[in-house]
């Protein structure tokens, strides 16, 4: 009867042994399956978020585009500007200089002080 009982306990350790194995591989085939699929959501997570990025920077830069556009603009009229003003004001300008360095009038001071020795 201890022989029987032993053999007994003895199949029953060999089958949870058994069970062990195999709950041991679906263990591991469930985490494998689980890391894949975090992966997978990771992954899709960081395309969701690097489209947003990039809507998020073209919005940006078209700002940026538009005030240099307006930024040019303003330049281009200040130069026309400028240059008006330049062909309007400039003979006058060139002839008072070149009188001024032809036609030399020097003027004495009213008090002179003597130098220091």
């Amino acid at each position: 009867m201890a022989a029987q009982n032993s053999a007994g306990i003895q199949t029953l350790l060999d089958a949870e042994r058994e069970a062990q194995k195999i709950v041991q591989k679906d263990r591991t085939k469930r985490v494998k399956d689980a890391r894949s699929e975090a992966q997978k959501e990771i992954e899709e997570y960081r395309q969701k978020k690097d489209e947003e990025f990039k809507e998020y920077e073209k919005k940006q830069s078209s700002g940026n585009k538009e005030a240099e556009e307006q930024a040019d603009k303003d330049t281009e009229e200040k130069l026309k500007e400028i240059k008006e003003i330049g062909k309007k004001t400039g003979p006058k300008v060139v002839d008072d200089l070149v009188r001024a360095c032809i036609e030399v009038k020097p003027v004495v001071p009213d008090r002179v002080e003597q130098p220091k020795a």
